[in-house]
């Protein structure tokens, strides 16, 4: 056989090659742990579609920001599930609402070690499950959920979140969180726009875990899986607006749409891996047919390869408790 001097497998020999010669690496301070914040109850609960993650109490979401800023998770989002629902969601708003009484925990326990962030959203907190205020034809007034959603962002703000996420896919929406922000006082509060996001089918988990009301769907304000120009037309609306980091959501379905922003943008870009990328791998691996780690461990490599500055992953404590033996 004639030699072959061009021979790219000298570097995949052993693990310390591979290691030294990723291309891609993942850190746990790219990494942002979800936490489900439950008003009402004094212990976690199990969300039944994704095992091992849970409803927490103020207490136990403390005790899991805690262990998440330990192994160097880079942060922490708040998601609020509150008792009472009304059909503007007037307690994601209240000073003494479920998110920001924990936002106060959570940023006293552990806001000097890792970057404390709060969802803005009504969909937990409305009688119709959508994301805003409807207006007299049934459909989401996209103005008057702006106005709720600013006063959210400054709710969040004074109860000490370093990030604000607004989630609504409302037009203008991070403009008029940026100004309310700024008015108030709040000029240091970053905001991570969820500048894409997809009426996806794989939030479905999600709303078992927020004890969504939604009947119905979102596709008059989330945006089309069809899409992709879409996408990039959404993303240089909020950089005009002053997002701060891009996200988009779903992350693995739409890995080209996070190489398409990344290429697109000079702001760090969030990739949000959803509740059904975590219940699809938990329920294969649980039968056997995939390797739990390895999958966990290529599907996060893979959002931070198209482009992916920090992923939202509910593995995120786990990954980044594991990452300095993956090889």
């Amino acid at each position: 056989m004639a030699a072959n001097p061009d021979r790219p497998r000298r570097l995949r020999r052993t693990p310390a090659l591979r290691r030294l010669t990723a291309e891609v690496r993942l850190a746990p301070s790219a990494l942002i742990q979800p936490i489900f914040v439950r008003d009402g109850i004094d212990h976690p609960h199990e969300v039944r579609s994704m095992p091992g993650v849970f409803q927490h109490s103020v207490d136990s979401a403390v005790q899991a920001a805690a262990t998440a800023a330990a192994v160097g998770v880079g942060g922490v989002i708040l998601f609020g599930i509150p008792s009472v629902k009304d059909e503007i969601g007037a307690e994601a708003s209240d000073p003494d609402g479920i998110t920001q009484r924990a936002l106060r925990a959570v940023v006293r326990e552990v806001g000097d070690k890792t970057v404390v962030m709060a969802d803005i959203n009504l969909d937990e907190y409305t009688t119709h499950g959508h994301s805003g205020v409807l207006g007299p034809g049934g459909d989401v007034d996209n103005d008057q959920s702006i106005i709720r959603f600013a006063e959210v962002a400054v709710a969040q703000a004074d109860a000490g979140a370093h990030v604000v996420a607004p989630s609504g896919m409302m037009d203008g929406q991070i403009g008029v969180i940026r100004a309310r922000l700024d008015a108030a006082g709040h000029q240091s509060v970053a905001v991570m726009a969820y500048a894409v996001k997809y009426a996806s089918a794989f939030y479905g988990p999600f709303r078992e875990a927020v004890r969504s009301s939604l009947v119905g769907n979102r596709r008059t304000y989330q945006q089309d899986p069809a899409n992709i120009k879409e996408s990039a037309r959404e993303v240089l609306l909020d950089v005009a607006e002053s997002a701060d980091i891009i996200m988009v959501k779903p992350a693995l379905p739409y890995l080209d749409i996070i190489a398409k922003v990344a290429d697109m943008v000079h702001l760090p870009v969030a990739a949000y891996q959803t509740s059904g990328e975590y219940a699809m791998v938990e329920a294969a691996a649980a039968q056997g047919t995939l390797d739990r780690t390895e999958t966990i461990r290529e599907s996060l490599l893979a959002i931070r390869r198209a482009g992916a500055t920090s992923i939202l992953t509910y593995w995120a404590t786990e990954a980044a408790d594991a990452i300095a033996g993956w090889g």
